[in-house]
């Protein structure tokens, strides 16, 4: 029998005067550029394991950006909660959740980070792990997983079209307008 964990992990994005850039860190167990995530706390729904990822491991306080969905019904008072843009499963290696091979089922959420922005390659002195900034031209060229960075350089690619760092609307469309984009050629190892 498959164990599977519920993770939540966040593409970040924040604007910087020579545009937009996404923040990563360094995972201290896999030694790889990563976006910010981990498991889904049983008390927690997805989105808020998002949020609490963000702020624990890069100090900053994020806004979730909703991807398209269809609309909810006048009259529907059920709480609604961020829906991520993508779910995807990942098979890991033991962890320190589980001792045996396993999967993630994460949810992938996409946020814009509040506030002014730090210099370039900047992040908190006290973040649990070591982050920084980076524009589409960058990612080539990091340790990070081949997913991770098609999804990050598409949805970059979609907000140089213009959006600005408070419009969350306008971001979102910006967004979706990248990932409609030929996907880039990724180098071959």
């Amino acid at each position: 029998m498959t164990v599977k964990h519920l993770t939540s992990s966040v593409f970040v994005f924040r604007r910087f005067t020579d545009g937009w850039r996404t923040g990563l860190i360094r995972h201290p167990r896999l030694h790889r550029m990563m976006i910010p995530g981990g498991h889904v706390e049983p008390e927690e729904s997805c989105a808020e394991a998002a949020l609490r990822e963000v702020a624990e491991e890069t100090g900053l306080a994020v806004t979730l950006v909703s991807p398209p969905a269809a609309p909810v019904p006048r009259g529907y008072r059920a709480r609604r909660v961020a829906l991520p843009w993508w779910i995807a499963e990942y098979q890991v290696m033991p962890d320190n959740h589980l001792g045996v091979a396993h999967v993630h089922v994460d949810h992938l959420y996409v946020a814009l980070a509040d506030g002014t922005p730090p210099a370039a390659g900047a992040g908190p002195p006290d973040a649990a792990h070591p982050f920084g900034w980076y524009a589409a031209g960058d990612l080539p060229g990091l340790d990070m997983f081949d997913d991770a960075r098609l999804l990050a350089r598409l949805l970059l690619t979609g907000l140089s079209g213009g959006a600005d760092d408070t419009d969350t609307a306008a971001a979102a469309a910006d967004l979706v307008a990248g990932l409609r984009k030929p996907a880039p050629q990724l180098p071959q190892p």
